[in-house]
């Protein structure tokens, strides 16, 4: 790896640590400062996803992706049962797994030897690079830390002030 490309490499897995650990865990443990545990488990119709479902979800996804996909672990994920569960975990309960979880994952990407960027890795039925399945999880965690975001605001009708974190 060329010094730029290995300046990169670092760049990108640091921003990828900051994102997951800091940045959008801090607005899901806003948002779980808002609701009660019942709030957490609400769903407008069956077929949505409650706050509790999609933190469960978020902690599948980064242990398949990161943990085992890139980390080597036992892939030991049940994806059905993270949308599954009705019974209402405590929310102190879900931002202690979601938190392990992420601990897990920062271990790995702290880890990681950049050289590996564009190792190619199956998981679930894909087979694709270190590279694809860390933008991958990120951008997942993204996208359903903004659908928590919504949710809490559309409950709770309150500005979560994120600029204050």
């Amino acid at each position: 790896m060329t010094h730029n490309e290995l300046d990169f490499s670092r760049h990108y897995i640091a921003y990828c640590r900051r994102r997951l650990l800091n940045e959008y865990v801090q607005k899901i443990q806003r948002c779980l400062e808002e609701l009660t545990d019942e709030e957490i488990w609400k769903r407008a119709h069956e077929t949505d996803n409650s706050i509790g479902n999609l933190i469960l979800h978020l902690c599948g996804n980064v242990r398949q992706w990161i943990i085992s996909g890139i980390g080597g672990a036992e892939d030991i994920r049940e994806r059905a049962k993270e949308f599954s569960v009705r019974e209402q975990i405590p929310k102190s309960a879900l931002n202690e797994k979601l938190v392990s979880t992420l601990k897990e994952v920062d271990e790995v990407l702290a880890n990681f030897d950049l050289n590996k960027l564009l190792d190619v890795r199956k998981i679930q039925v894909y087979e694709l690079t270190c590279l694809d399945a860390i933008s991958h999880v990120v951008e997942h965690f993204s996208m359903h830390t903004g659908q928590i975001i919504y949710i809490t605001k559309f409950l709770k009708s309150v500005d979560l002030k994120f600029y204050n974190l």
